[in-house]
């Protein structure tokens, strides 16, 4: 198996998947743009043999036409109106079979109702999480509740800590100081803070992070630690009392604080 990460658009990345090296088949993740799956292919010497897709926003979605064009394949993805080119839906605990891969499917309702991620167990199982986990992060709640963005948090907490946590956009900084502005005494969040910046200082990626790293430094997986659920009460001026109600906080304050 072989994994291409490439940025696009102006925060994106996208993640082009050749299932055997012995083959030149491929797969994209959320083409919300055709040129680079196109260049990338090229580079590559890859033939696209499939489109996968998480949810219905217009950055992983509009390359899906332009690449139908140029190839028509099958387009995995949600049931949704929202995504009308998808001929292959799928839904909770499904398996995408890629090749000689199989993704487990999750659905993961929060940032869209029907965002779903795809789970590739291996060394190192690898978590297509789109728009759900993101360094330090997570997605704006555009469509779901803060149960059901928790929930869905919490089920993807429960992969194996090695897993590595593809997602979908370059935002570990920007997230690193909010979460800082939450939780000022995580030692790792405060040396995260360090690698990080010096990662983007040299035109890195950030990502993939792991989920190990995401369950010691960011607050929306953390919403049961104690300085994260006194901080949402400091801000919000009042007690809360669950975690989903400590999410529903910080991500609302999360929406003040940057524009992610």
């Amino acid at each position: 198996m072989r994994l291409f990460c490439f940025p696009a658009l102006q925060t994106n990345y996208f993640w082009l998947l050749q299932p055997d090296p012995d083959s030149n088949k491929a797969y994209i993740f959320d083409p919300g743009d055709a040129a680079p799956v196109r260049q990338q292919l090229r580079e590559h010497g890859l033939e696209l043999a499939g489109i996968v897709i998480t949810h219905h926003h217009w950055d992983h979605t509009d390359g899906i036409d332009p690449l139908l064009e140029y190839k028509p394949v099958p387009v995995y993805g949600p049931s949704s109106r929202k995504i009308p080119q998808v001929t292959h839906t799928l839904q909770d605990g499904d398996t995408l079979v890629l090749g000689e891969l199989k993704l487990q499917v999750i659905a993961t309702p929060g940032h869209t109702l029907e965002h779903i991620a795809y789970y590739l167990p291996g060394q190192p199982p690898r978590l297509f999480s789109a728009d759900n986990i993101f360094g330090a992060g997570c997605g704006r709640m555009f469509e779901g509740t803060p149960d059901q963005f928790l929930n869905s948090l919490k089920r993807l907490s429960e992969l194996p800590p090695e897993t590595l946590i593809c997602c979908s956009h370059e935002y570990t900084v920007d997230n690193i100081h909010f979460a800082l502005t939450v939780e000022p005494g995580n030692q790792a969040l405060r040396d995260r803070k360090q690698r990080e910046e010096a990662k983007r200082a040299r035109q890195l990626p950030t990502i993939p992070t792991t989920l190990q790293l995401e369950l010691a430094t960011n607050p929306f997986l953390r919403t049961a630690q104690s300085e994260v659920k006194a901080s949402a009460e400091r801000h919000l001026g009042r007690s809360l009392n669950s975690e989903s109600e400590v999410f529903a906080a910080i991500r609302a304050w999360k929406d003040s604080f940057v524009k992610n």
